[in-house]
């Protein structure tokens, strides 16, 4: 049971620091607890847990432009930050963690500036089947996180300079672009900023929990532990994809996200292979690529199938 809540805003822009932030928070986190953390990030597109960076950024120009490119803990697909969006945070225990509840917060605060919002799906919030806020998810053995963004004055052109979004992802979504898709809040309320979003939502906090949070700083933080954790994130090794190439690569989208399969074969056997994924769960394809070496593509691929996103890849080496 939730009996302390926590609150922090960082006023760092830079997304290597944010996220470090973020997993200290996570591995930190008080028995009993909740913590709300706010963080915008400048210029940077955030990629999934398991996605392939040159797959779904345009990181020449991302980087030719100033820009940073991120990968996250959690899974799901590439999202862009600059400083009109602001991202949020909920830390809590496995047994506390209420997804509901969660989004109570966002939604609240959201009436209070006259927009009407709703959840859309597993990890959309949307207005009039537009979205302005992505969800994402990630479990340790004892926390979980729940973060995504709020678009309140985003620069449309940058998102869409930057990410490449899959033709079947958005034939799945019934739309012809990112940019038709998506809305900024200022659209609807013109006076909003980013500043005021943030109050709204600290006065949710306080009204859907029931409880004054206390303000944490990070002046009082490991600073050390989180540089440390922030040199991770920023690595080549973290951020980029396996520097191997494959002969072939095969590409469909499934009900619980799109999956790309990159492979080569020697003597009819599979000899190395990848595979990427906007899917939230983190973990139900890692094993596959090692499971996968040394096989031929046949049916019997589907003896080594532990879950049904492994089956849904199987099926797509074997179509053709």
């Amino acid at each position: 049971m939730i009996s302390k809540l926590f609150y922090i805003e960082t006023d760092s822009f830079d997304p290597y620091h944010n996220i470090a932030l973020e997993e200290y928070l996570l591995d930190t986190l008080p028995v009993n607890s909740m913590t709300m953390y706010l963080w915008q990030n400048e210029r940077t597109v955030v990629i999934g847990r398991n996605q392939s960076s040159y797959n779904e950024v345009n990181i020449q120009k991302l980087e030719e432009d100033g820009g940073h490119l991120a990968r996250r803990l959690s899974g799901g697909g590439a999202v862009y930050h600059d400083t009109g969006n602001l991202n949020f945070t909920f830390i809590t225990s496995d047994a506390d963690f209420d997804l509901a509840k969660q989004d109570e917060v966002i939604l609240n605060a959201l009436k209070k500036l006259n927009i009407k919002a709703e959840v859309n799906g597993r990890n959309d919030l949307t207005i009039d089947g537009r979205k302005f806020s992505g969800h994402a998810y990630y479990h340790t053995n004892k926390n979980s996180l729940h973060h995504g963004t709020i678009m309140v004055s985003v620069n449309e052109n940058s998102l869409t300079d930057y990410l490449n979004v899959s033709k079947k992802k958005l034939a799945s979504k019934k739309v012809e672009s990112v940019r038709s898709r998506i809305i900024n809040l200022n659209e609807l309320n013109s006076s909003i900023t980013v500043n005021e979003l943030k109050n709204e939502l600290i006065m949710s906090f306080i009204e859907t929990y029931n409880s004054n949070p206390t303000i944490l700083s990070e002046e009082d933080l490991d600073k050390d532990e989180i540089r440390r954790r922030a040199d991770r994130f920023a690595s080549s090794q973290w951020k980029y994809d396996r520097p191997e190439t494959f002969d072939k690569e095969k590409e469909q989208r499934f009900s619980w996200g799109t999956v790309t399969v990159k492979y080569s074969e020697e003597a009819g056997l599979i000899s190395n292979s990848a595979i990427y994924t906007d899917s939230l769960n983190t973990n139900e394809l890692i094993k596959l690529p090692s499971k996968l070496k040394g096989r031929r593509i046949d049916s019997t691929l589907y003896e080594i199938a532990d879950n049904d996103e492994e089956r849904d890849v199987i099926s797509l080496l074997l179509g053709g």
